[in-house]
């Protein structure tokens, strides 16, 4: 039932994503234009006027007319056309709260970690739910790894029964609803992707610097021209993915389970670190900060139920 609706959440958001994703901007030559200035490819639907010369020129010289757009700073729901049920509901309104508080606070960069702390807050009570499942996971296991040697090699349709309605009796006792980690998918995987939207689709991020680092820009891209310093954002990148998945572990209900969760999660830090790379340094903000409170946030729990 669990992966039923993990898969119901991809679809939906694949779906949602699709009708109003980033378009690229093209030569005539059909090739991606890059961006002089940070060396990522142009969005050819970004939301407001770019304010770099560079970037301005750029999108000039392959006939793009800027004056149908607003600038960053009046972006609003009201003055851009109707881009996409997704666009509307998600990347539009986070990006217009982006603007209002770099605006507030004078750096985008720094709106961008801001902003994801208040959203995790926000979800505060659902995430530490989440994270209570877990402990009680935990607690939970040696019953549980007691109920799988209890009905092991047993696979008849009354046995299976009888050890599920075990397992619930087990669940009920120590306070567990596997759902719990549904919701927070459910709002956690349309929030990364609407911010990654936002970072190429807002000249206002993509524009912007923090700490020498151009948020537009991508590592690989950075690290060609000369500044090493993107390295560090890998780093981090890879052990805040790292802790936040080793803090999650050891909630499995068997040994077996246990290993596979392992496998997997540690794909997983790999394939991101590799994605980390090429992705630009605005949504590695975004990760860093989102992975860092969900490690506080279990360490905080942790000791709670201790």
């Amino acid at each position: 039932m669990k992966n039923k609706i993990v898969k119901l959440i991809l679809l939906t958001t694949v779906v949602f994503s699709l009708t109003g994703c980033t378009k690229y901007l093209k030569n005539e030559s059909k090739q991606i234009v890059k961006n002089e200035l940070t060396g990522q490819n142009l969005a050819s639907n970004i939301l407001c006027q770019p304010e770099a010369e560079e970037t301005i020129d750029t999108y000039k010289k392959n006939n793009y007319n800027l004056d149908e757009l607003p600038k960053c700073q009046e972006l609003s729901l009201t003055n851009t056309k109707y881009d996409g049920l997704w666009t509307t509901i998600f990347v539009k309104p986070l990006a217009i709260i982006i603007i209002k508080i770099g605006e507030l606070i004078k750096n985008y960069g720094l709106a961008i970690i801001l902003l994801t702390i208040i959203i995790r807050l926000i979800l505060y009570p659902i995430t530490k739910k989440a994270a209570m499942q877990s402990e009680n996971l935990k607690k939970a296991k040696p019953e549980l790894d007691k109920l799988e040697k209890k009905y092991n090699n047993k696979t008849s349709q009354e046995d299976m029964m009888k050890k599920s309605q075990e397992m619930l009796i087990i669940y009920k006792k120590y306070n567990i609803n596997p759902m719990t980690g549904c919701l927070f998918s459910l709002i956690q995987i349309p929030l990364f992707f609407a911010f990654f939207e936002a970072m190429n689709r807002l000249p206002a991020i993509f524009e912007e610097n923090l700490f020498g680092l151009q948020l537009g820009t991508s590592p690989i891209i950075g690290i060609k021209s000369g500044n090493y310093f993107y390295i560090i954002l890998i780093l981090l990148v890879v052990l805040a993915t790292y802790f936040s998945f080793k803090l999650n572990s050891g909630a499995s209900m068997t040994p077996e389970a246990e290993q596979q969760m392992k496998m997997m999660s540690n794909i997983s830090i790999i394939l991101i670190g590799f994605a980390s790379i090429s992705m630009s340094a605005g949504i590695e903000l975004y990760w860093i900060t989102n992975s860092t409170f969900t490690i506080i946030q279990n360490l905080l729990v942790k000791r709670v139920k201790k």
